[in-house]
């Protein structure tokens, strides 16, 4: 070995054990990577302007540590894709619609809008008990002032069990559906099961009803309401609001576009062609492979 390539090699090693100037170990590159994408996916989730941090997860939650509500709805990745995909069915029932359309400043804050609803979950599912009792009692004393009429004279109210039942369901069936493809291990059957109870726990304190059991009585469940849905231009703007919030930082664009056409690929192929959303069968792999890859990118930045 040359004296220019042993002095090389020692150069290497160098490079790899540098120190701050307190003697310290520098972070490598991929720590500063982690921390950053981390930061950045902490901060879509939590307001920081008005003193949000990450829900600590508790042990005297409404679910203990081990089960399948709090594996589910811990995958950032998977609670992205099924909440997109659940805002957009929720969106095709026309009672829904209106509450979000005439309650809520969506249109000039959709990050708020998704902000609460996952911080919301977060709470209900990892939070002190006591905090997940307090949120849904000021989600039960909100929806006391969320109600009308809907545009065909229909009157609406957000403590309508069934419309209640409507929302609870799509946001199970969309959770658990996006983990079964893009989480790190498949629930079985029986654990499948064991979500959809635990989530009714939640379902039950804010008044649904009816409230699926499992996957079978979910799905029959969303088939009974498939004769009150439907599409309108307002469900279409809600819809676009909702695949590309207007507040979404440039550099985390290429994500948010991959979390929402892997969405769209999620929903049921009916609620796919109700939005005008239908994709192409080329297409799915690529949508896949891109979302498998950002669900390992995102579970590397949390481990």
């Amino acid at each position: 070995m040359s004296q220019r390539f042993r002095q090389s090699g020692r150069g290497r090693r160098n490079l790899r054990a540098v120190r701050s100037l307190d003697g310290r170990p520098m972070p490598s590159i991929a720590t500063h990577l982690k921390q950053g994408l981390a930061s950045d996916v902490r901060a879509i989730f939590n307001d920081s302007a008005r003193g949000e941090t990450p829900v600590a997860p508790s042990d005297d939650a409404l679910f203990g540590p081990e089960t399948a509500i709090r594996r589910v709805h811990a995958d950032v990745t998977s609670m992205i894709i099924g909440g997109i995909a659940a805002l957009l069915m929720q969106m095709l029932h026309p009672s829904a619609l209106a509450g979000i359309w005439d309650h809520s400043r969506f249109r000039g804050d959709m990050l708020g809008r998704l902000r609460r609803t996952a911080r919301f979950i977060a709470v209900t599912t990892y939070a002190q008990r006591s905090e997940a009792e307090a949120a849904i009692a000021s989600v039960n004393a909100a929806h006391g002032h969320v109600h009308g009429a809907r545009p065909d004279g229909i009157p609406y109210s957000a403590r309508d069990p069934a419309l209640l039942a409507w929302v609870h369901v799509t946001e199970g069936l969309c959770f658990l559906d996006a983990w079964q493809r893009y989480g790190d291990r498949r629930l079985t059957t029986r654990e499948e099961s064991d979500y959809f109870t635990q989530f009714g726990v939640i379902a039950a304190a804010l008044g649904a009803d009816p409230i699926p059991r499992n996957r079978g009585e979910a799905i029959a469940l969303v088939a009974s309401f498939r004769p009150e849905l439907i599409a309108t231009d307002r469900s279409k703007e809600v819809a676009r609001l909702i695949l590309s919030p207007p507040q979404t930082p440039v550099h985390l664009l290429p994500a948010q576009r991959i979390a929402g056409a892997a969405a769209v690929d999620l929903l049921p192929r009916w609620a796919a062609r109700m939005h005008g959303l239908a994709m192409p069968r080329l297409l799915k792999p690529l949508v896949r492979t891109g979302a498998f890859g950002l669900a390992g990118t995102l579970r590397w930045a949390f481990r």
